[in-house]
């Protein structure tokens, strides 16, 4: 058994309860302490931009665990409470109480932050941002017929709240300064389908534009202002820019930090007893060769696991692939993969790309998978998964062909 005897986690999301559940499932049988900002238990965050924000689902669906769990597994979790600094000499966390808890292994579960757009009326009433359930509330509050949403930024969380939003008869203008939304992701052609299908399904999507104000009306947004001064109305506004990694505490520690917090194959940080897993790990892919942060689901789901295995004391590295998915509308698909603009040479598709049901190869100069998404075509990832870990170089015409079997490639 362990010869530990109190491990902290900061971070109150699904990687922070992951990280908690991990250590009961290895065996580990000290103190466990689960520092959670929000007043709320752990929950995941992909049905607040999905299922939770249309109304198909309740909040108690996205928790991760249910209270009684924690209890049954004697894991103490501190909510509505902040790490506020990190003693890596002392091995001691502070609290925003002034508190502090003594820790021999620690966990940084932060997650991220969204970013936020540096502009006149981005703090009015009726302005919104996408990160917790609270915000999603906020948002759900604002759709109806006849009601006018105006998202700033065509990335996933963009797009998805605007199919929800028109779901529910809201009428909705897209802004995006790129030709096309999730165009870096993506590139031109697969780009181009997500464009085509929130324009089939009745939003505005304004590409190539840069908004310049949001304007206002007794401190309440009322729409958006353009470069050019066209003004596009709004009874409310969503800004989706991105996320940030939540690293200040990490850095003021002394703990090395890049886009994220730097960690090793096994997770761990340039501090041997401190462990980054989730948004905030830049990790060292023993698969990909190179550093990878990845901001979704997945990522902080199976993260854990092999981070606790490293700081148990096991042999231990992180090696599963990049993966995220998507629900918009009738089109459900799914990633694996992490294709960089410049990793790869062109996109080859294997199925019908107008009818919105193919899956999408990104390959690079050598005939090598760097990712693969399916759109509307199920039970394909696991297949494809090996063809990216080995590095097998495939035939493109035999990679289009869906009469070829992936096992064949």
């Amino acid at each position: 058994m362990s010869t530990l005897q109190n491990i902290v986690i900061i971070g109150g999301g699904l990687a922070g309860a992951k990280t908690a559940e991990a250590l009961r499932e290895k065996g580990y049988d000290g103190a466990v302490t689960l520092i959670a900002a929000e007043d709320h238990l752990p929950y995941e965050r992909p049905p607040m931009s999905k299922d939770y924000l249309v109304g198909k689902a309740t909040f108690d669906d996205a928790l991760v665990h249910p209270a009684d769990w924690y209890q049954e597994h004697d894991i103490t979790v501190r909510q509505r409470t902040r790490a506020t600094a990190i003693d890596t000499a002392e091995h001691q966390v502070t609290l925003d109480d002034g508190s502090q808890l003594s820790y021999d292994k620690l966990v940084l579960a932060t997650g991220a932050t969204a970013r936020h757009l540096p502009i006149e009326g981005a703090d009015a009433a009726g302005v919104f941002y996408l990160r917790t359930v609270e915000d999603a509330d906020a948002i759900h509050g604002t759709f109806g017929e006849g009601k006018r949403l105006v998202l700033i930024g065509g990335g996933w969380i963009g797009l998805e709240v605007a199919a929800a939003a028109r779901a529910t008869g809201t009428n909705v203008t897209v802004l995006e300064g790129a030709k096309l939304p999730l165009l870096r992701v993506l590139g031109d052609e697969i780009a181009q389908v997500f464009a085509d299908l929130h324009t089939s399904h009745g939003v505005d999507l304004r590409t190539e534009v840069q908004v310049a104000e949001i304007v206002t009306e007794g401190g309440r947004a009322t729409g958006v202002r353009l470069a050019g001064g066209e003004v596009v109305p709004a009874d409310a506004v969503v800004i989706g820019i991105g996320v940030a990694p939540v690293t200040d505490i990490a850095e003021d520690a002394g703990i090395a930090v890049d886009n994220g917090v730097l960690v090793d194959a096994s997770l761990r940080s340039s501090d041997p007893d401190v462990f980054a897993v989730g948004d905030i790990a830049n990790h060292q892919h023993p698969i990909l060769g190179r550093r990878v942060r990845v901001e979704h689901w997945a990522t902080a789901l199976n993260q854990p696991a092999a981070a606790v295995a490293a700081l148990l004391g096991e042999e231990s590295i992180y090696t599963e692939l990049p993966y995220f998915y998507s629900d918009q509308y009738d089109l459900g698909s799914e990633y694996i993969g992490n294709a960089i603009p410049g990793s790869y040479e062109r996109v080859i598709v294997r199925g019908d790309l107008a009818a919105r049901e193919f899956v999408a190869f990104w390959v690079d100069h050598e005939r090598r998978i760097q990712a693969a998404m399916s759109v509307n075509v199920w039970d394909v990832i696991d297949q494809i998964k090996p063809l990216i870990a080995a590095g097998t170089s495939v035939d493109p015409d035999k990679l289009a062909d869906p009469g070829v079997p992936y096992a064949e490639l």
